[in-house]
């Protein structure tokens, strides 16, 4: 089993720290904040606790660094340890500017070393199950997708609202689709600081002809997660908030009487899945990609059983 550090064990953190744990895989957590380390400490008996990243890199024991810092730091963070021969994950965004991100890709290759970015969502069973029907025909063909990641808070000052939400959104469009689009647009509105987009609205068009619309915002009365998938045949919607009906189906269709098209409503058709933890998942397949050596996806993500 690999050597892990976990750089970074605040609010998200600290999940990856426990995760990491459960696996056997966690060697240590590194935090500027020496009252978290005491916290970790007690917590996770017998790790290695590092107040500096230099130190942690210089560790010939360490395998394996996991980003969970501020996302202004993931790209020197991510350099650092690629070039002193760690493997790496770090959390989305992989940087802040894509020519960093290409300079990280190229050196994770040149290094022969593991990079992956956390996508949590591409390891959720309902989307898991999500991307089973459409691969399947169910839906029939794909005509477009419709997201929306609506929330008050958390507010951020790193990144602006289409870095910090919308990775998640695009991530799952694209598993879904299995293509890149041909065309991108992205419109914003900064309303509590000028440099600063606190809601974005994102268009994308592929070439097999449908069209995605991702709507993020931290500045939305309620929370509000959810993925729309409209299918000539069916239609799904996940609902990342709902506890109980997280996939449905809408067996909806539309007639042509006299050649004016006619809706047909019918009821929701609840899906199940086994619902498990996405982030463990996700852990897991850094540890296989680290085993192997290689980027192909583990069953476990693949045919988690539904």
């Amino acid at each position: 089993m690999s050597n892990v550090v976990v750089v970074g064990t605040g609010y998200w953190g600290k999940n990856l720290v426990r995760n990491f744990s459960e696996l056997e895989a966690l060697y240590g957590v590194c935090d500027t904040d020496l009252s978290t380390l005491e916290r970790m400490k007690s917590s996770y008996p017998g790790i290695k606790l590092f107040s500096s990243f230099t130190e942690a890199l210089s560790n010939n024991e360490v395998d394996a660094v996991v980003i969970a810092a501020p996302a202004e730091l993931h790209y020197q963070l991510a350099k650092e340890a690629l070039m002193a021969g760690k493997d790496v994950f770090c959390e989305k965004p992989l940087s802040l500017q894509t020519e960093e991100a290409r300079e990280l890709v190229e050196l994770a290759e040149e290094k022969k070393r593991i990079l992956m970015v956390g996508h949590l969502l591409e390891y959720h069973s309902a989307i898991l199950k999500l991307k089973e029907l459409i691969d399947s025909g169910e839906l029939g063909k794909v005509n477009y997708i419709y997201s929306s990641r609506l929330n008050l808070g958390k507010i951020r000052r790193e990144e602006n609202i289409l870095w910090s939400f919308a990775p998640h959104d695009i991530s799952v469009i694209l598993l879904l689709l299995g293509e890149m689009p041909v065309s991108v647009s992205a419109h914003g509105g900064n309303y509590l600081h000028h440099e600063i987009a606190d809601i974005t609205v994102t268009n994308l068009s592929f070439k097999s002809g449908v069209k995605s619309h991702i709507f993020v915002s931290w500045l939305h009365p309620y929370k509000e997660q959810k993925l729309i998938v409209i299918g000539d045949k069916k239609m799904a919607v996940f609902d990342d908030v709902d506890k109980e009906d997280k996939l449905l189906l809408y067996p909806h269709r539309i007639d042509w009487v006299d050649r004016i098209p006619v809706p047909q409503k019918e009821d929701a058709q609840r899906v199940d899945f086994k619902m498990g933890e996405p982030l463990k998942t996700e852990c897991l397949h850094f540890l296989a990609c680290l085993k192997t050596r290689s980027s192909q996806e583990p069953m476990e993500r693949r045919a988690l059983p539904s």
